[in-house]
């Protein structure tokens, strides 16, 4: 299973949901879907502008945990 830590991140960043979204073009809602893990995809490109945005990689955000 993969598990969105973005909100780890942007802790750590100290910006607020409202303000990623807005630097990321998609509504607050839809950052949402992205932070409660929710989310069935994530454009490269969306992931990218994240990683920009937070100066982070995508193995901060994202994490690969065994179910059993």
């Amino acid at each position: 299973m993969i598990v969105v830590n973005l909100d780890v991140m942007m802790a750590k960043r100290k910006i607020s949901s409202q303000e990623l979204a807005e630097k990321l073009g998609i509504t607050p809602a839809n950052l949402s879907i992205l932070k409660t893990n929710k989310g069935k995809a994530i454009r490269f490109s969306t992931l990218d502008k994240i990683c920009e945005i937070l100066n982070c990689t995508p193995g901060d955000i994202l994490e690969y945990k065994v179910t059993l």
